[in-house]
């Protein structure tokens, strides 16, 4: 592609060379250089890019995208940038054809919901004839190609090539959770979202690499409604106002709150025996009675988010009603069928907050027992065992505290600082540090109305030891323990 074409939509200036010359590749890996490709030099938190700028041209660069002066000893062509992973972003969408006019985008933000009203929306949408791509936390889902995650919301140059291979497999939608880093870093930058969302937001996320402070959290959230034609906002939340200021944003609301334009009321929990659920009344823009099988209030906000979203693709009420009964996320409230008598349950659940939501929200539907079996991860701040230890110990009937990534940690130091948070409380538990032994003893030791949580792992099919990722997928466990019952 001719390298003027890519720079239509960028504001720069050409220090070096001619703009009127072919690339062959844009690359932002120093390390995967080729010949006759342009090389973006990207400031990071930990390495600067612009350092690898005669590596690059060595590897046979022929343009580099700087923000700042340079030195380099050749005649490539040097395009300064005010910055460069802005540019990065709309060179990304010029390369593969902005792909994201040929779709209808919607972004969703927010520190808790994103994954799960994501998949929601998707399984909506291709229930009513969509053809959906996402992408997300867990992964990218293009077809019938499923691609693991390293991010939440990826580089520009991965969005873009997602956007494009979607557009391939026949695609009309794209879904996407959309971080606060993601915003910050100009990771979707180079288009436009046809709907933006926002969820809620909590203290997350602020520290070293991150964000300085919760004001600059949100203000990065609301870079989305900047960038959307239309916002389709949580009310409830407090902070809901702050996250719009300054939008350019056509504005829509949802929640329980009278003054949202799409409303949830007469909430009733559903409990039987191996299945907890949430029914509730949609009001407002639409009108209708819906059932979900996953418990608690977020699940009522999760489920009405995604019917905010549908009802501007003319979906059916009966078409939402069944969709919303099959979504089904990885490791977010994951049921798995093990008894008659009790529940047990997969969640991500791998910090304080997140883990106090969740019992507390299963506390209401009155267990006979709430088991939470949970570790913590090693070379992290042991600030969060102690939190996560007092949170089970305080909401939790019986903890069976376990193994999570010890990664460099000795497990049992882990479990120690857990014990810890725990002993501030009366609540009582038990150590086994070997997980699938700690998995089987739940299982076994299950009782009539017990509500039985593995937290901690969610989707993740790996313990990460020393370095070294390990197979170790929490269905597979449970299976093969049932399976080992079986043959006894």
């Amino acid at each position: 592609m001719e390298l003027a074409k890519l720079l239509e939509r960028v504001d720069y200036q050409c220090i070096q060379g001619d703009i009127n010359i072919q690339v062959d590749k844009i690359i932002y890996d120093s390390r995967k250089v080729e010949q006759n490709s342009l090389f973006f030099c990207v400031p990071g938190t930990v390495v600067d890019g612009h350092k690898f700028a005669n590596d690059a041209i060595g590897k046979g660069a022929t343009v580099l995208v700087v923000e700042r002066e340079i030195t380099v000893f050749s005649p490539a062509v040097i395009i300064k940038v005010d910055n460069v992973r802005k540019a990065m972003a709309v060179i990304s969408a010029a390369y593969f054809d902005y792909p994201a006019d040929k779709l209808k985008v919607i972004g969703v933000t927010g520190t808790k919901g994103k994954t799960t009203t994501t998949y929601m929306v998707k399984s909506i949408l291709e229930s009513a004839g969509h053809k959906v791509g996402l992408i997300g936390t867990i992964e990218a889902i293009i077809g019938d190609k499923v691609i693991p995650a390293n991010n939440t919301t990826p580089e520009s140059f991965i969005v873009q090539q997602y956007f494009r291979r979607m557009i391939e497999e026949g695609c009309n939608i794209a879904v996407m959770e959309v971080s606060s880093q993601g915003l910050m870093m100009h990771r979707v930058d180079g288009f436009t979202f046809e709907f933006g969302i926002f969820t809620n937001i909590e203290p997350d996320h602020i520290g070293p690499n991150e964000h300085e402070s919760f004001e600059e959290y949100m203000a990065c959230k609301g870079l989305l409604f900047l960038q959307c034609k239309r916002g389709i906002v949580n009310i409830d939340d407090k902070h809901a106002l702050d996250v719009l200021k300054g939008h350019t944003c056509l504005v829509e609301t949802f929640g329980f709150s009278e003054k949202a334009d799409l409303r949830a009321a007469n909430t009733q929990l559903v409990s039987r025996p191996g299945y907890l659920g949430v029914a509730y009344q949609v009001s407002g823009l639409m009108n209708f009675e819906v059932e979900i099988d996953v418990p608690g209030k977020f699940s009522v906000y999760n489920s009405l988010t995604a019917i905010a979203i549908c009802r501007h693709f003319n979906v059916k009420t009966d078409i939402i009603r069944e969709a919303l009964k099959t979504a089904q996320v990885k490791g977010r409230i994951e049921m798995v069928k093990v008894s008659d008598e009790f529940t047990l349950m997969i969640d991500y659940a791998h910090n304080a907050m997140s883990l106090e939501s969740l019992l507390t929200t299963l506390k209401d539907y009155n267990p006979k027992r709430l088991v939470c079996l949970f570790g913590c991860g090693g070379n992290r701040s042991k600030l969060r065992r102690y939190e996560m230890g007092e949170v089970s110990g305080k909401f939790s009937d019986l903890t069976i505290i376990t193994s999570d990534n010890p990664r460099d940690e000795e497990p049992q130091e882990i479990i120690n600082d857990i014990k810890i948070g725990i002993g501030k409380t009366s609540g009582k538990y038990i150590e086994i540090i070997n997980r699938k032994e700690a998995i089987a003893y739940v299982i076994d030791n299950g009782k009539p109305g017990d509500v039985i949580v593995l937290a901690g792992k969610g989707h993740e099919d790996y313990q990460e030891i020393k370095g070294i990722k390990y197979p170790m997928d929490e269905r597979i466990i449970i299976q093969d323990i049932l399976e080992e019952r079986k043959s006894r």
